[in-house]
Formats: C-alpha cells, structure tokens, sequence
C-alpha cells in the first residue's frame, strides 16, 4: 500500500463490503449448520471471520474508517462474551497499530512540511513506524539536541478521507450494527465527525498537550510529553517508554491493572480543573503505565514499587474545552442522587435540558435508572468489570426493559455530548482492564458540587444559571441534542 486509498468510489466500496460480507457470512453459516455443524462451532467460525474482515478493511482504510474502529473498541466489553470474545483481538489490534506507509512516503511529507533539510533535525529518525494511527503514523528519532523523539506525520490525504468515510459510514450505520450488536453506531460516527477539524490541526494538538505537559510537570502520577516541534502535518514531541495500556488490558498483573485505572480516572477528572481541557480519545492505545522514576526508588529487580507507576498520555488530537473544569450540575447531580433526591435530580435534569420542556417523567423512576449507573459512587472502592457493564448495557438496551423506555425519552444536550461519550469509554476501559477504583477520591477532589458541604444558596443558583442558560440556548437556536441512549 503506498498511500491511503483516496478514491471515494474504492473506499466506500470497501466499506460497504462490511456489512454486505457479514450477511453473506450468515448465509454460509446457515449452509454449515443445513450440513451437519453445530450452531455454536459454526456461529464462532462466522464471528471470527467477521472480525478479520472488520480489522483488515478499518486498518487498510485509516481515515474515518479506523478512527471509528478505535472507538468501537473501548466498548466491546459491554457485549456479551460470546460476540466480544472473536472480536476482542481484531479491535485491540487497532489501537497499537496499523499497515504502514512506506518510508519514501514519509520523507516526502518531512521534506514538504519541514524542508528538504529535514535530516538535519535529528541524529537519527527510524523509517519503520512505531505506531499506525487513524490519521497518522508515529517514527521513533533523535533530536538534533540528544532527546529521543516521536515524530507524528499526518498521512496525505487524511482530511479528504476522513471526511469521506465517515459520511460514507453514516449512510448504511444501520448495517454495520450486527459488526457491533447493541450499539447505535450513528450517534457515534456523527459525533467524531463533528471533530475531524480538530483532530487534523497539529498546532492546536499542540498547544493543547503543551498546556498539558506544563501543568502536569511535576506531577508524581501523570507523565506528560513535552511539544519539541511543530509544522503542518508534522508534530514532534519527547518519547516516552512504558506499557501500552493494551498489553496491560491482556497480561498486566491485579496491581498494575488497580494502578493505571486508578490514574485514568485521576486524569479524566483532573484534567479539565486543573487546564480546562478534557482529552477526548481515552481508548487504551493513548495510555501508557510507566515504571517510577529512579529517584523513587526503581531497581532494575522489579522496577520499583508498583503503586508509584506513573500514567503516561498521548495524542491530544481531540479535546473539549471547559474553562470552568466540568460543569458543576455533573456534581450537583451525582451528589442528589447518592442522598436519594429525586426531585432535586429531576430539577437539575430538567434545567440542563436532559429533559425536555414537552416531556413529563416520573423523578422516581428516573433516580431509578440513573442508580445503577452511579453504582461505581456509591462506595469507597468499585471493582470494574466486564459482567457488571454488560448488565448495565442488558438492562438500558432491551427494548422491553422499563430503563429502555425512559431512556429513549432523555435527551442529550450538545454540551454534553463529548463528555459523555468520554465517560462511558473510560468505564469501558476501566472495566478491560477489571480495576478496582477508588472513584469517589477522585469526585471529591475533583468535581464541582460532588461533596455534600456545597451550601443550599450555591445549589440555588447553580439550578437557575442552569436554566438560564438553557433558556437563552432556545432562544439562540441551539440543536436540542440527541438520546441519551445513543
């Protein structure tokens, strides 16, 4: 492959090829049972077959096509065993890596971005990429100054791409739904559509992760990069080693699992008090767990102790700029439901927009719903897991389930749409990785309005802003959102 498959007409080919094989797969399947195989034997065959072709069409494409592949894979822990299991291995592959460009390729982007002297800027620079991403791929190098180096090369053509195959994916999403049962897959596709500018921008990734790094500095759990450069196309920042948080998802001991979720939700909520930003891609291949540092006591026996590794982050491609940290009727909310207010969370709900003006429910019934969700807050200590999220997905997408009804009458506000879908992604990885979390540590000291001593006047006026705001959003014409369920 010497570039990404630029013709509309080939890629959407490919892509349509997803669902029109699953079907033909079906039909085979049928023929082997027809001639003797056992459902079960032959219903694993068709699965397995499935996730190849998901693997090999997603990764060969990049573009939309992967980036909705890495997404897709931080849920399949809510599917059930017998679906999740054939495709665990063919979506996990998609997070670490990808075919690669060929060199001659990315030498020519080097050239046309930084200048024909590109060499020049490092003592070394290994054309065999260590990472293939959606929209880029990562080169190991040395630094003209000595420090190693990764240098992130945007492939050519990626936004036309991009922007091609998730409109393409769009069109026929219903049909991709049995590669993923139980997931509406639209919502998904229209949401990262929303952020291809973003994600193609190197300079606003990085002053994003610059903003990161200086923050996190001197942080003893997070280990950000620093920005070394940056041009068109081309974004070079430090190298950091560690485990890719795939492989300790795999084969990472209970305490390194119980470690790096516990900083990932430290990070997923500190994050944006602490910069304003939310990093918006938490899917594992972005993660590192990095041994401690030497100071801290690390011997080469058994790398230090294993509750001071650290938390290593990559690509902030994708962010969500809160300047006030997350919206504080998060904790508000959180807070009323853990104390059993029903009609406190109603009120809060119904101000955000998360219940729509037409709409009438039962606060009851909606603390009801939201109770399991927030099970992980109720304790001092949650252990994730894959049996807990697929009964939590059992029991919101079964359209007989009273959960089901009274989701589908929630809405989304667009807000809150991108911290949504981080949150729910970060559980998915929590429970890959089957980590016991002390949640609320993080929520208190990091979430506005979580913790009980917030005084009733300031919940007064959090209520009102809220409606205001919501208010003056219909007057302005705002988009009205979109299920929750989704």
């Amino acid at each position: 492959m010497s570039d990404l498959p630029r013709k509309a007409v080939t890629r959407t080919a490919k892509l349509a090829a997803l669902p029109l094989g699953f079907a033909g797969r079906a039909t085979w399947g049928l023929g082997k049972r027809i001639g003797g195989k056992s459902a079960e034997l032959v219903a694993r065959e068709v699965q397995q077959r499935t996730a190849d072709q998901l693997f090999k069409t997603l990764g060969e494409l990049k573009g939309g096509a992967m980036k909705l592949g890495q997404a897709l894979s931080v849920f399949e822990s809510a599917l059930p065993e017998e679906i999740a299991g054939p495709y665990r291995a063919a979506l996990t592959k998609l997070q670490e890596a990808a075919p690669p460009l060929p060199a001659r390729t990315v030498h020519g982007v080097l050239a046309e971005r930084i200048g024909e002297d590109w060499r020049e800027y490092f003592l070394e620079f290994e054309d065999t990429p260590a990472a293939a991403a959606s929209i880029g791929q990562v080169h190991r190098a040395v630094w003209h100054d000595g420090r190693e180096v990764a240098v992130k090369v945007q492939y050519p053509g990626a936004g036309e791409a991009l922007l091609s195959d998730l409109t393409q994916l769009s069109r026929f999403a219903r049909l991709l739904g049995p590669l993923v049962p139980g997931m509406d897959i639209k919502p998904v596709i229209k949401e990262l559509r929303d952020r291809v500018s973003e994600e193609l921008d190197y300079e606003l990734e990085a002053q994003a992760q610059q903003e990161h790094a200086a923050e996190f500095e001197d942080d003893p759990d997070v280990v950000i990069p620093q920005v070394v450069h940056q041009s068109d196309q081309v974004l070079v920042t430090e190298w950091i080693d560690g485990i890719p948080l795939s492989e300790v998802i795999a084969e990472g001991t209970a305490e390194q699992r119980d470690r790096a979720g516990q900083l990932l939700a430290r990070f997923l909520f500190s994050g944006p008090a602490r910069t304003g930003l939310l990093h918006a891609d938490p899917h594992p291949g972005n993660f590192r767990l990095l041994p401690p540092a030497e100071e801290e006591g690390q011997t080469e026996e058994d790398g230090g102790p294993v509750g001071s590794w650290r938390l290593g982050v990559l690509d902030f491609g994708t962010v969500d700029r809160l300047p006030g940290g997350l919206p504080r009727n998060i904790g508000d909310s959180l807070r009323l439901a853990l104390e059993g207010d029903a009609a406190g969370v109603y009120g809060l709900l119904r101000a955000e927009g998360f219940v729509k003006e037409s709409i009438d429910l039962d606060p009851d019934a909606v603390l009801d719903y939201l109770l399991p969700i927030i099970e992980p807050t109720q304790v001092e200590e949650f252990t994730f897991s894959r049996g807990w999220i697929r009964e939590q997905a059992a029991r919101i997408a079964d359209p007989r389930s009273p959960a089901h009804q009274l989701g589908r009458q929630l809405n989304l506000p667009p807000s809150y749409v991108l911290i949504h879908r981080v949150t729910l992604s970060t559980i998915g990885v929590l429970c890959q990785l089957g980590a016991t979390v002390r949640l609320r540590d993080e929520l208190e000291a990091w979430l506005p309005g979580f913790l009980a001593e917030d005084t009733e006047t300031e919940d007064t006026e959090t209520v009102d802003a809220a409606a205001e705001g919501t208010e003056y959003a219909e007057e302005e014409g705002e988009p009205e959102g979109e299920p929750v369920q989704a």
